[in-house]
């Protein structure tokens, strides 16, 4: 529990500058939408003139920007992106800091396993994970209600609030593993958040060409489109693929951290 309590504490800060960064997004993207809303159609006709590479990056695709729960699909790719940065710089940093700190010595001359030591780790970024997860859907919910004149969204948020939490949970689990398996501390965030990079690049790319579609399978960025989860479609293959990779991360994490050189 102390060590739990610990870094709930150290990363009080970081939730409450993230938290800041998450309602400005969601408020001023929706409040773009406020002053546009009279020119629904032309936002569309807008887009659809644009180049199929402009649409994929920004997340446009097939969704009515002149209905405010489809424009909040434009801002819930960025959540997305900002979701699993926070989640991998939690999980890599939480892992390599007593190393980097050169406080693992400290920490494991108490009378307390590593097993231990390191679920209290886990159980603390979790937590992290879970408010930004609540205070994105608190604040979105707020946002989009306003506009949304008594239509019924609750089920549509809440779908992309569980597909959020699930991409979270794997570069959660993610960075935490690089972190568990490298002897570098240092290289761990930059490693995870380079990885998380390069498969939201690809997740467009699929956009922008339909020949690579096989290859959605390997970015959690197509696992939970906003498209698909406003129209309250869920995909079996996706929670399922979102559970191995989960898992396989925890476990390699688990594997990594106890058989590692604590030497510093």
């Amino acid at each position: 529990m102390n060590v739990f309590k610990r870094e709930l504490k150290a990363h009080i800060k970081s939730i409450i500058i993230w938290s800041i960064g998450v309602i400005f997004l969601v408020a001023s993207g929706m409040g773009k939408y406020g002053g546009m809303s009279g020119e629904g159609q032309t936002m569309n006709d807008l887009i659809e003139s644009m180049p199929k590479s402009l649409q994929a990056i920004m997340g446009s695709g097939s969704l009515d920007l002149s209905i405010p729960l489809e424009y909040f699909g434009v801002l819930y790719l960025y959540l997305l992106v900002m979701g699993s940065i926070h989640a991998a710089m939690l999980g890599s940093g939480v892992i390599a800091k007593e190393k980097r700190d050169k406080t693992a010595e400290f920490l494991f001359v108490k009378p307390l396993t590593r097993t231990k030591a390191l679920a209290a780790k886990l159980l603390a970024v979790l937590v992290n994970v879970l408010l930004f997860n609540a205070v994105t859907y608190a604040v979105s919910y707020g946002m989009v209600a306003s506009f949304s004149e008594g239509g019924a969204i609750v089920t549509e948020l809440s779908l992309m609030m569980v597909g959020l939490l699930f991409v979270q949970l794997i570069f959660l689990g993610l960075g935490a593993a690089i972190a568990g398996l490298m002897n570098n501390p240092k290289m761990a965030t930059s490693l995870s958040t380079g990885i998380l990079m390069f498969t939201f690049i690809l997740s467009i790319a699929i956009d922008m060409n339909e020949k690579l579609e096989d290859l959605k399978y390997l970015t959690p960025f197509k696992y939970f489109e906003a498209k698909q989860l406003i129209s309250g479609e869920i995909t079996v293959t996706s929670i399922v693929l979102s559970f191995v990779w989960i898992t396989g991360f925890i476990a390699a994490t688990f594997v990594g951290y106890l058989k590692r050189d604590l030497r510093v």
